[in-house]
């Protein structure tokens, strides 16, 4: 006879979210801690994104402290009428003095550690920032214990792009120094299915709800 399944080995559905668009996100600026608002692009992609899911169930919001994703996750929480937990654990990688400068500007003036950091060397930090392999370690374990409070049902997870990609590592289980070869748009949606194995990829970047209807068409 089949064991009976428990409430703990129940899956729970996450909706991994990156937040909208910044003003550095358009000019390709780092960000990693720097505190960053949403432009008005932004804004409206938080807003498109929150449309999207309300209708998903979800039972829990958590999101990164940082302003970006906050922001974002307040708007699906106005589409939910839940409340924001804010986990700073969420956060994008800290790049210390990398942050506010372009990827062409770090190459300029920091070359050794520019090329550190495309190597993806796990060990690396940028100066006054986060080794990767901390990050990694980091980020994984913050989003498997909200995972594991909630069997059964749906999360929203509004983090940033560093944060979706060491997921998107872990389910895959692709090596951490590999070159990152899948995207991650601002604001899109990405699904992963937790349980007591991890977490599995169920559909990722996820961007239909941002292509904008013209004017007079029918939706």
């Amino acid at each position: 006879m089949n064991a009976r399944v428990t409430a703990v080995d129940e899956p729970t559905r996450v909706f991994a979210l990156r937040h909208g668009q910044t003003a550095w996100n358009a000019t390709q600026r780092i960000q990693g801690h720097t505190d960053e608002p949403l432009d008005d692009t932004g804004r409206w992609q938080a807003v498109r994104l929150a449309q999207a899911l309300a209708g998903e169930g979800i039972a829990a919001i958590y999101s990164s402290d940082l302003e970006r994703a906050h922001a974002t996750a307040l708007a699906l929480a106005a589409a939910t009428g839940l409340a924001v937990n804010t986990d700073p654990l969420l956060r994008e990688r800290a790049f210390g003095r990398f942050e506010g400068a372009t990827f062409t500007e770090i190459e300029e003036r920091w070359p050794d550690e520019a090329a550190r950091w495309r190597r993806r060397e796990p060990g690396f930090a940028p100066g006054g920032g986060e080794p990767l392999a901390a990050f990694y370690a980091r980020s994984v374990a913050a989003v498997t214990r909200l995972a594991a409070r909630h069997p059964g049902q749906a999360i929203a997870v509004v983090a940033h792009g560093g944060v979706l990609d060491c997921l998107y590592r872990a389910a895959l289980r692709i090596a951490l120094d590999a070159p990152r070869t899948w995207q991650l748009g601002n604001a899109s949606i990405n699904r992963l299915l937790y349980t007591n194995e991890g977490c599995t990829v169920v559909g990722w970047n996820d961007a239909a709800h941002l292509v904008e209807v013209p004017a007079g068409t029918a939706p």
